[in-house]
């Protein structure tokens, strides 16, 4: 019994597992069937590289580049914030902190992940902009900037949680074999656990950038939803997924710009995919 009772868990997991990639080229093959049909009517290239996105204006101008840019723009700013912040609170609550403080610490950034992401964006529209729009002096504060830093406090939970995991899966001998050689504290952290878990935290990272990317709510509400190729960080910009958000109740159906909403869907499966890939290979890197 206990044999059969094995052998029926293995074969739902496998069910399970296999399940789960049917679901993703059924997803896939969906957003292929509808967005690929804009080719008709725009080449690859324009809508790609096209700086103009006008879907309902005739002729319909559908160029997603100042999309990607601000996409890109935004990443890159929750990047540069969260990723040094995150990694640096991995590393106290791994390597410094006392077990009771390690233990609030760990359920507080487990309960950030928790919070809704429009609620972020409203709590984002009421006190960020505002305040970045005074520091700076901005005609609005509803920039890329304010979604760089609304995304990067919601990525932080993952690069934190699973930079922390990373690190504490190093072997303690690692740590031992490090004071039995004369190094600080500091020191056995920069030069043993940081390389040793490097891959993981790479993975982390990764993650946490793929979380930002495919962020909707937070982004359409705090970053001014200008469809304009951006200049700078303190200029509203417009993102993949709020383009999505915001005109797919709108678009007709069969129409030129439903077509073209479901391929920026395509494109945007292909960036979080290229990320998770990545990230996949990063932590399995020394196997």
């Amino acid at each position: 019994m206990r044999r059969f009772k094995e052998f029926i868990i293995e074969k739902l997991i496998l069910v399970c597992g296999v399940a789960s990639i049917f679901f993703v080229v059924l997803i896939f093959l969906f957003l292929a069937k509808e967005g690929l049909a804009v080719i008709k009517t725009v080449s690859p290239f324009k809508f790609l590289f096209g700086k103009s996105w006008y879907p309902i204006s005739e002729p319909a101008q559908l160029g997603i580049l100042p999309l990607i840019l601000g996409s890109l723009l935004v990443t890159l700013g929750a990047a540069i914030i969260s990723v040094p912040i995150g990694v640096g609170c991995a590393i106290y609550i791994a390597e410094i902190a006392p077990v009771k403080l390690k233990e609030i610490l760990k359920a507080g950034i487990e309960m950030l992940a928790a919070i809704p992401s429009v609620v972020l964006g409203f709590i984002g529209m009421i006190t960020l902009a505002p305040l970045v729009k005074n520091i700076f002096h901005l005609p609005t504060g509803l920039t890329a900037l304010s979604g760089s830093i609304m995304l990067a406090f919601m990525a932080m939970p993952t690069i934190v949680s699973i930079a922390e995991d990373a690190l504490y899966s190093v072997p303690k001998n690692y740590k031992e074999g490090a004071f039995a050689l004369g190094a600080t504290h500091w020191q056995t952290i920069w030069r043993v656990m940081l390389p040793a878990a490097s891959s993981g935290i790479v993975a982390a990272v990764m993650l946490g950038i793929g979380r930002v990317i495919g962020e909707t709510m937070a982004v359409m509400m705090i970053t001014g939803n200008a469809a304009v190729i951006p200049k700078s960080i303190f200029v509203p910009v417009r993102t993949l997924t709020a383009t999505i958000a915001a005109e797919m109740g709108e678009a007709v159906v069969g129409s030129e710009h439903y077509f073209a909403l479901f391929a920026i869907g395509i494109v945007l499966f292909v960036i979080s995919f290229a990320i998770n890939v990545t990230a996949d290979l990063f932590l399995h890197k020394r196997q």
